[in-house]
């Protein structure tokens, strides 16, 4: 590939891992940043000399570049996004710029919820079977970082709508699509439309030869796959017919997931291992042994007979249906954080006949208070942490549970979503030490 003056837009790990991978090529690289930089990046990109700057975009500087590598988390309304499509600067994504360089196989998977749990699944039983195999994306290390140095043959990425934004040519062998529902709908101008065309550039390129494991049971998926052109293999999975199990050539597979919703997940795991060509047992010893990633349904102690069950991944209604319909005890729920244009009638049904108690967790909960008020007997509100769990503790009856699952951002209190779930974990520990 000819070398090129590349940009890096976002000093994160999906930029900083672009910078790398272009820098390696022996590419002139720079990245800028509007926001700050972490330390750890910036001693990174100093030790590999790559040029960066903070606080600020040259916009003069990045108007030079022959490409343009963009971090999921630049928005496409960004006016420097603006500055460089006038000035017909071309501009793909982190994901794009390393699918470049993979020769291996690629297995994309994305929705709205559940495409964590599912891409550590696929990941788990392809490794367990002595398979040369990465996983990336959105699911910790990025994946141009991953390609500084590997030798796996197959790539199992998580993919957000924000990294499948700016795809041109990117193309999974196998591709699963989970489902879609209202979600970051403040980065799509509240246009539900618009959110889903970005799901679906992860099967725009797929040629005859690949496979679509897709959710039959999603009308918009089902609706969207019936109007297009589109040329793979497709594999139809009715989430409802697998509340009772998986099958398999001697039954079904056991699973140590809870909720029906992991059965879903579970099965489009299993679907994608076949298609590899694994065999059942194989297959099974990895449902058994797979532990999943923190802060998806991950109970973190019991104070006096009451459970704490952190679900601070549930940053969407859909994600917090799930999570509420998973609960066989009595909840106290905790919710809230930066709305992201939630409509929480869905949640209804399961609030009024689960939820004993509600705590909202949030710089402004007027929303939910609103939204709730004469569903659920108590609404409480607090903006800290250890208050919030304080407050549960002192409205839970031993045998109940207590479930952070905010179908809510997390900025307005925590870093991400991980600070606020590990937050909830240390404060149990230490009140479970007092």
């Amino acid at each position: 590939m000819e070398k090129q003056k590349i940009v890096v837009l976002g000093g994160g790990e999906s930029g900083v891992g672009a910078a790398l991978l272009a820098s390696k090529k022996a590419n002139e690289v720079f990245l800028s940043d509007f926001g700050i930089i972490s330390k750890k990046y910036k001693k990174e990109l100093k030790k590999n000399k790559i040029d960066f700057e903070e606080s600020n975009h040259s916009v003069e500087r990045i108007l030079e570049a022959d490409l343009v590598i963009k971090s999921p988390g630049v928005p496409c309304k960004a006016p420097i996004i603006k500055r460089l499509r006038e000035n017909n600067v071309k501009i793909i994504s982190e994901i794009e710029y390393g699918s470049l360089f993979f020769k291996g196989k690629i297995i994309g998977v994305t929705g709205s919820n559940g495409k964590t749990t599912t891409t550590g699944l696929i990941y788990h039983i392809l490794l367990k079977a002595g398979k040369k195999v990465l996983v990336g994306g959105n699911y910790g290390i990025s994946f141009c970082r991953q390609l500084l140095e590997t030798k796996a043959k197959i790539a199992v990425l998580e993919l957000s709508s924000f990294q499948l934004d700016d795809i041109e040519q990117f193309r999974p062998n196998i591709a699963v699509l989970l489902n879609v529902s209202p979600d970051h709908l403040d980065r799509y101008n509240y246009d539900f439309e618009r959110y889903i065309d970005a799901k679906f550039k992860l099967i725009q390129n797929q040629k005859k030869s690949d496979i679509l494991i897709y959710n039959k049971d999603d009308i918009k998926i089902s609706e969207r796959i019936k109007e297009g052109k589109y040329k793979q293999s497709k594999l139809k999975v009715k989430a409802s017919k697998y509340i009772n199990g998986i099958p398999s050539t001697d039954g079904k597979f056991k699973l140590k997931l809870k909720g029906e919703h992991n059965l879903f997940n579970a099965y489009c795991a299993v679907l994608v291992a076949k298609e590899l060509g694994l065999e059942d047992d194989k297959i099974q010893d990895a449902l058994l042994s797979f532990e999943n990633v923190p802060h998806r349904l991950e109970s973190v102690g019991n104070i006096n007979g009451v459970e704490f069950i952190n679900d601070s991944k549930a940053t969407n209604v859909d994600a917090t249906y799930y999570a509420l319909k998973a609960m066989d005890k009595g909840v106290i729920w905790i919710v809230g954080g930066i709305d992201k244009g939630n409509e929480y009638e869905q949640l209804f049904p399961l609030v009024q006949t689960k939820v004993n108690s509600m705590i909202c967790l949030g710089v402004d909960n007027a929303k939910l208070i609103k939204t709730f008020m004469g569903r659920v007997d108590v609404i409480r509100t607090t903006n800290t942490m250890e208050d919030c769990i304080r407050k549960a503790l002192s409205l839970a009856y031993p045998g109940e549970v207590v479930l952070l699952a905010p179908a809510c951002a997390s900025f307005d209190l925590f870093e991400n979503y991980e600070d606020r779930g590990d937050q909830f974990r240390a404060i149990v520990n230490k009140i479970n030490s007092e």
